[in-house]
């Protein structure tokens, strides 16, 4: 199962009432479009992080991959790490319920513009595999964004 769903309450950014859930465009796209639930200008050489107030849940084997959209990226917009990395025990973490943030940065010359409402960015699901001979993992995921490093527990 996978799919997406609005964060609690307390973890809403924006004061946000109505959350734009991520939708595919067409029977064919194979990425989930992303909304902006605030009006924003990133800068050139500036970045900004946009909560989405949206959460993903997915399997094990599964992984989320975040990324600009084509217009975005003919526009000199990126996600500041290249791509965003979901893993399945993101999703209602204590520290942010799981909701799904990019961080978006501006490599050109002009204010890039986003309004409410507009595409931030797809999520694609996929599937992933592990090393045959990989020693068995058991730490637990305790933090939210950026807690790849830090926020464990074994």
């Amino acid at each position: 199962m996978r799919g997406f769903e609005k964060v609690k309450d307390e973890f809403v950014k924006y004061d946000e009432k109505e959350t734009k859930m991520p939708v595919r465009a067409t029977k064919n796209s194979c990425g989930y479009d992303f909304y902006s639930p605030i009006d924003l200008t990133i800068k050139p050489g500036e970045s900004e992080l946009i909560w989405t107030n949206v959460k993903a849940f997915f399997n094990e084997n599964e992984v989320l991959f975040l990324f600009v959209t084509s217009k975005m990226g003919a526009k000199h917009i990126m996600i500041a790490n290249g791509t965003g990395v979901i893993e399945c025990d993101y999703y209602s973490n204590p520290s942010n319920d799981g909701n799904l943030g990019f961080r978006l940065i501006n490599l050109g010359k002009d204010d890039y513009v986003i309004k409410r409402g507009d595409k931030i960015g797809q999520g694609v699901f996929t599937y992933f595999l592990k090393a045959d001979d990989e020693k068995e993992v058991t730490a637990v995921r305790q933090g939210g964004f950026g807690s790849t490093s830090k926020g464990f527990s074994n």
